[in-house]
């Protein structure tokens, strides 16, 4: 039975180690393509007033409001397509990086209204986002070259 049970552990390790990542950088880039896709539409993005807030906030002003929310859905919608096909994945992980230093920052640009008193709704929404950036950092090291490695 400990033969059985080994033999299992160890096809399930070749297995993860196979596709772990690949599976980890599509979920990623249906997450971003959804967003982003979202964005497009007027009022069908929970994320449209931050993302214009935030984007308004770090060009000082320069680029708000519709712009704002078009550049964000462009960008994540490229970071989306190259996530999910492989195509261009280098180019969509600056784009990533990029983007998480705008998507991480409600956290300092407006603490207080996202967690103030207590969590917000969208408090939540924007901390959830520590998820995708290390999620993003595997999926970058992989691509990047990194490799996972089965202990012989």
């Amino acid at each position: 039975m400990a033969d059985r049970v080994d033999a299992a552990v160890a096809a399930t390790v070749r297995f993860l180690t196979r596709w772990s990542v690949p599976a980890l950088r599509v979920a990623l880039g249906l997450v971003f393509l959804g967003f982003g896709v979202l964005k497009f539409v007027p009022g069908a993005s929970p994320a449209e007033s931050i993302a214009a807030r935030t984007v308004e906030t770090l060009t000082f002003g320069v680029v708000g409001g519709t712009a704002a929310v078009i550049f964000t859905a462009v960008l994540e919608t490229f970071i989306g397509l190259t996530l999910v096909t492989g195509r261009l994945l280098r180019t969509g992980l600056v784009a990533l990086a990029v983007a998480m230093a705008g998507i991480l920052s409600p956290i300092v640009l407006f603490a207080g209204e996202l967690f103030g008193d207590g969590m917000t709704l969208m408090g939540q929404y924007v901390l959830k986002d520590l998820v995708l950036v290390t999620g993003a950092a595997v999926v970058a090291a992989v691509a990047l070259g990194a490799r996972l490695k089965l202990d012989a």
